[in-house]
């Protein structure tokens, strides 16, 4: 087993929200945050470490037809340029049940449980594995207590509705808080890791 640690980052309301009341697609209450120089900041540290990005296939998907294209757009933020290359440049698993050949470079296309794919990952290479903003990845982690690190940014609204991160019936954890930040708008980047 490597010292691999397995990272997740999400977006979340006050009400802890990963979207709003009109499914999957509404994140109104999110738009005014994203671009802050405390979100983008907050992303740049989540991949800087990371060696494997680890995505569900709705996640890559929307993605992968956002990002490449701005790793070469020299009038975007240097921090999303980052990112995308990141990306672009990066191993890439997708979990799917529907794929059936990778459609990126440098991606593998799974189909099998998260914890095992994590358990594989963990044991071969070096560098963090990220989930980025991949519920449907970080949700059996979280149930299964293989994160190590929540990359948290939390929006000063209240949603009323959408989907949860933090499911009833989770195991007891405990987490450190390593880092904060808080930018103009009321949005908090922190940085939690798994203590063991």
């Amino acid at each position: 087993m490597t010292a691999r640690l397995v990272t997740a980052n999400m977006a979340l309301t006050l009400d802890g929200r990963y979207n709003g009341p009109g499914g999957p697609s509404d994140f109104a209450a999110f738009a005014p945050y994203v671009t802050s120089d405390v979100s983008r900041d907050h992303m740049s540290r989540m991949w800087a470490n990371a060696t494997t990005a680890l995505l569900g296939r709705v996640n890559a998907e929307g993605f992968m037809g956002y990002w490449p294209p701005v790793a070469d757009d020299e009038n975007a933020d240097p921090r999303d340029r980052g990112y995308a290359k990141w990306l672009v440049d990066t191993d890439k698993v997708v979990l799917s049940t529907t794929l059936t050949e990778a459609p990126w470079e440098r991606t593998r296309v799974v189909d099998a449980p998260v914890a095992d794919v994590v358990t594989d990952l963990k044991a071969t290479g070096a560098g963090d594995i990220l989930v980025n903003n991949s519920a449907s990845v970080i949700k059996p982690l979280l149930a299964a207590d293989l994160l190590d690190r929540l990359y948290l940014m939390v929006f000063p609204e209240i949603a009323g509705g959408g989907q949860r991160l933090f499911d009833d019936g989770l195991p007891a954890s405990k987490w450190a808080l390593t880092h904060q930040e808080t930018g103009a708008l009321g949005e908090i980047a922190v940085v939690y890791d798994r203590v063991r």
